[in-house]
This record gives C-alpha cells, sequence and structure tokens, in this order.
C-alpha cells in the first residue's frame, strides 16, 4: 500500500510538472506573439503618421497655391473683373479652404487614439472656462455650467476638445442669434455622465445616428460651413476613453448629448 501511494504521489508530481512546463511554454510563446505584434503595430503606426504627413503636405500645398492664384489675380485685374467674376473667386477660395479643413479632420480623426497623450487633475468647471473663452460664443448666448463639477485624474487635452466640440454645434447650429446651454453632470461609480443641453431647433430622429459619422451633415455646405468631422471626433475620442455618447432630440426641442467619461484614465 505504501509502495503504491508513493507512485500515485510521484506519478501526481510529475503530471503537475508536465502540465506547469506545458503552461510555461504556452505563456512565452504567446508573449513573443504579443512582442511581435506590439512591434509590427508601432511601425504600422509610424508609417501611419509619415503617409498622413506626406498626403497632408502634398494636398494642402498646391490648394494653398490655388487660393493664391486666385486672390493675385483678382488683384491684378481689380477694376476689370466683373462682380459676377469676383464671386466666383470667392467661391473658389471658400472650395479650396473647405478642402483644407476636410484635410485637416481627417487626419485629426485618424490621429484618435494613437498619440501619447498626459495625464493630469484638473477641475472640469474651470476648464470649461477656459474652453468656452476659447471659443468666444455670441455674447447673446448663456452658457449655464453645473456647480457640481468633478475634479478628474484624466487627458485634459481630449475631454476638452470633446466640449469645444459639443459646445461650438449648439452655437453654430442655433437657428437664433441668442439662446441658452446648459452644461451638467450625474455622478456614477466608475464614471461621471456630462450632458450639454441647447434649446436650438432640434434633430429628426432619424438623422440621430447620422450624425456621428464622418463627412456626414445635416444641411448642404453651402448652406452651412460644414466639414462633417467634428462629432465623428468625439464619438471616437469618447469610445477609445471607455465611454459612449447619445443624442436625445426632437425638432423644436432642443438637443442634448450626453457622454460618459471614467473616473479614471483607462490604460491600454
Amino acid at each position: 500500500m505504501g509502495i503504491n501511494i508513493t507512485v500515485r504521489e510521484i506519478t501526481d508530481r510529475k503530471r503537475t510538472e508536465k502540465f506547469l512546463t506545458e503552461r510555461a511554454e504556452e505563456l512565452t510563446r504567446l508573449n513573443t506573439i504579443l512582442s511581435q505584434t506590439t512591434t509590427l503595430l508601432q511601425e504600422r503606426n509610424e508609417e501611419l503618421d509619415q503617409f498622413a504627413y506626406v498626403v497632408s503636405h502634398d494636398l494642402k500645398a498646391p490648394l494653398r497655391a490655388i487660393a493664391n492664384l486666385s486672390t493675385w489675380l483678382e488683384e491684378d485685374l481689380a477694376e476689370l473683373l466683373p462682380e459676377e467674376n469676383r464671386y466666383q473667386m470667392e467661391l473658389l477660395r471658400s472650395r479650396v479652404y473647405r478642402m483644407e479643413s476636410l484635410i485637416n479632420g481627417l487626419l485629426e480623426y485618424s490621429r484618435v487614439g494613437r498619440l501619447e497623450t498626459a495625464v493630469q487633475t484638473i477641475e472640469v468647471h474651470q476648464l470649461l472656462l477656459e474652453v468656452i473663452d476659447s471659443l468666444s460664443p455670441n455674447p447673446a448666448f448663456t452658457i449655464t455650467i453645473a456647480p457640481n463639477m468633478p475634479t478628474l485624474t484624466t487627458k485634459p487635452l481630449l475631454i476638452s476638445q470633446v466640449f469645444a466640440n459639443l459646445i461650438s454645434n449648439a452655437v453654430k447650429h442655433h437657428h437664433r442669434d441668442a439662446g441658452q446651454i446648459q452644461i451638467s453632470v450625474q455622478e456614477h461609480a466608475q464614471f461621471y455622465e456630462f450632458a450639454i443641453t441647447d434649446d436650438g431647433p432640434g434633430i429628426h430622429p432619424q438623422h440621430h445616428a447620422k450624425i456621428f459619422t464622418i463627412f456626414q451633415t445635416l444641411k448642404p455646405r453651402d448652406e452651412q460651413e460644414n466639414t462633417g468631422v467634428g462629432l465623428s471626433i468625439v464619438k471616437k475620442i469618447i469610445e477609445t476613453e471607455g465611454g459612449n455618447i447619445s443624442l436625445e432630440s426632437q425638432l423644436g426641442e432642443g438637443t442634448t448629448f450626453r457622454f460618459t467619461w471614467l473616473k479614471r484614465p483607462k490604460l491600454y
């Protein structure tokens, strides 16, 4: 009996040792694959950055040349240029500037989540005051910030970009010269839920998903200058940082954008 027990113990120990050895080898193999994948991803990111730089330079340089040439032609012809042709020159330049804005928006969208951003402790109320000041909205607009804004350890560059886009959209797409915007927050266990509410014209429910799609606009660009990139960047930033964004709106009843933001920065 004693011999049988000893044999079983030795057999169990060897089986355990074999299992641990196999798991260690598998872990080593997975670590090697992960290291190779990380290196490959870094190389692809560097290639994408280089591609973005080249595309930006090669596309924007001739656009600026076109804008400059149209300006010089207009100046050289001076009084000889009919009013209709002056309007066409202005229209040409506006198309050039729009194209440049689209390129900038596309590059910015491609960089979201790929660039390292500093983490700092910030007071959201103070950050909002700075964002609003940088936007310089029409003084007729009343922007109210709720008093219970939190202090966050987060990436201020990203969250300020989110707030700036949502606030500027509320101002830009308002149907009156004067309006009201309210910024509020609710605290949850793992995150804060911010809300930006305006009393603007509202958005029909059938367009709610469309507005987050890159290059999509609700109005013709000739009617209102808009690249259709801002909200797609906002959505990508929020989701990359572990949150989500939603929209509540009806025609004639204003709009509320809600987004969640983690209390602790997401670890990649």
